[in-house]
């Protein structure tokens, strides 16, 4: 599986370029607030696809329709999960199921 290049952003991490992106839409729990934002990484080699890293945020999504207001991912945020995955075995490069990384400590599901 890789990401649509349309809506992703690139980013080089220790050398390395990846793509990610978060979903525009949020789903039908992240729009109630009841989980948080998740976004997905891959290398940005342009090689056979890799495994997807999908990293869940502790926070709700933009476009959630409660109106709970939500910081965006920024690029630091980004580069820190996939050096913490690369850390705990994540290989872009190596074909296989998705690598999960739960950064959301602290989410708090909204009512």
């Amino acid at each position: 599986m890789a990401l649509n290049t349309k809506g992703s952003r690139r980013i080089t991490v220790d050398g390395t370029e990846y793509r990610w992106q978060i979903r525009r839409k949020p789903s039908y729990m992240q729009g109630l607030c009841r989980t948080p934002i998740a976004y997905a990484v891959e290398a940005g080699s342009g090689g056979r696809p890799g495994t997807i890293l999908i990293v869940i945020v502790g926070q709700a999504h933009p476009g959630n329709w409660v109106g709970v207001e939500a910081e965006p991912v920024r690029p630091a945020h980004v580069a820190a999960s996939i050096r913490q995955a690369r850390g705990k075995g994540w290989d872009p490069d190596r074909a296989g199921s998705p690598f999960w990384l739960d950064r959301s400590a602290g989410f708090i599901a909204r009512p």
